[in-house]
């Protein structure tokens, strides 16, 4: 049938036409970064790849080349195997590989002999990864950004999901990056992405929005974690109108409590974590904390820690870096209980509905309202 070549340009657009995107890399490969919704086949796994490399430099490529492709022609043959024998003739995928060639092109071409209109992508990941990093220099400008400011624990990523189920178009950077954005941020059980993979879930989200309504995010330094914010999307961010989400600080305390239970379940853990706060505050202060918080008394160690460190911090970055922060509407919370988010969800909704100028005297009000 001769394999069907398509570009990334023309392929990105379409990937929901196909019924599987199939990664032909090694799993390690696979497991950095892939095309959305990708399914890894390996056509050479890791220690295969690596027997092969060896002996190409260490014996002679012929030889290598040889030891590859019986590697490969016994893979391809459990990939048909285990996947391919109750698929129907109709069933049309996409494979690609690290360039686009002998991996994805073996595999692709066992299929195309079976019968499947298969599609090679021309390039590979590199291809799409260009794709990727192009596409986030652009793709911010379009966005009409509405920040959600607020000190820490005050309920902000709580709000964006509510926002997301009230029909709000949300980019939740810290669900992204699976992490809540401060030195106690990691989530357990919750590995952050790779860089490039949390690009490609970036990218994903920004070209799902309708550029003709507003899309709510939370005001991010420049990392959430060890990640980083691509610069244009940073620079959108920091250029956006901003809404200040107030909550009383025993009510942030409460927050954080039970958003952060695990710390509260396995306290030997916040300490730990605290010990990274030394060389800022100075080990009296973080052995005091870590005392206190072995007593029992996590709740004032919570209370000292937003206003000792986090407040005085996140105030200094927000004015500096956010150019809305400083004339915010204020949007008061009295809780961060599902009545009153639902309230604020629903004003600022409205309040996104006129043009972003017009926002401020709408979102200038409490969420106690109602």
């Amino acid at each position: 049938m001769g394999l069907r070549r398509i570009t990334a340009t023309d392929a990105l657009p379409r990937l929901a036409e196909f019924d599987a995107v199939i990664d032909a890399r090694s799993e390690s490969e696979h497991a950095e970064d892939r095309l959305p919704g990708a399914v890894n086949w390996p056509v050479l796994n890791d220690e295969e790849r690596c027997l092969v490399g060896t002996e190409y430099k260490q014996v002679s490529p012929f030889d290598a080349r040889k030891r590859g492709a019986a590697l490969v022609a016994r893979n391809i043959a459990r990939h048909v195997e285990a996947q391919v024998m109750a698929m129907p003739r109709s069933w049309r995928p996409l494979v690609y590989c690290w360039r686009g060639g002998q991996r994805s092109g073996s595999l692709a071409l066992v299929l195309d002999q079976i019968g499947f209109a298969v599609h090679v992508l021309e390039g590979g990941y590199q291809a799409f990864r260009r794709a990727v990093i192009a596409e986030l220099q652009t793709l911010p400008q379009r966005l009409d950004l509405r920040v959600l400011c607020g000190r820490t624990g005050s309920g902000k990523s709580r709000l964006l999901q509510v926002l997301r189920a009230q029909g709000a178009q949300v980019l939740d950077l810290e669900a992204l990056a699976c992490h809540r954005g401060s030195v106690l941020g990691l989530v357990p059980g919750r590995p952050q992405p790779t860089q490039k993979a949390f690009e490609t879930l970036l990218w994903q989200a920004l070209r799902g929005f309708d550029p003709a309504r507003p899309v709510f995010a939370e005001g991010e330094s420049r990392t959430i974690g060890r990640l980083r914010l691509p610069e244009p999307l940073l620079e959108r961010l920091r250029a956006a109108p901003c809404i200040a989400v107030e909550l009383p600080l025993a009510q942030r305390v409460a927050l954080l409590l039970a958003d952060y239970g695990h710390f509260v379940a396995d306290v030997e853990s916040f300490c730990e974590r605290l010990a990274v706060l030394r060389e800022i505050r100075g080990a009296v202060v973080v052995e005091g904390w870590q005392a206190r918080a072995r007593a029992g008394h996590l709740a004032e160690v919570v209370e000292a820690l937003l206003a000792q460190h986090y407040d005085p911090i996140y105030e200094r970055s927000m004015a500096r870096n956010f150019a809305g922060y400083a004339c915010a509407p204020p949007l008061a919370l009295p809780d961060a209980e599902a009545e009153a988010l639902g309230r604020a969800a629903q004003q600022l909704i409205a309040a996104a509905a006129v043009p972003a100028a017009a926002t401020a005297p709408a979102a200038a009000t409490s969420a106690a309202a109602g």
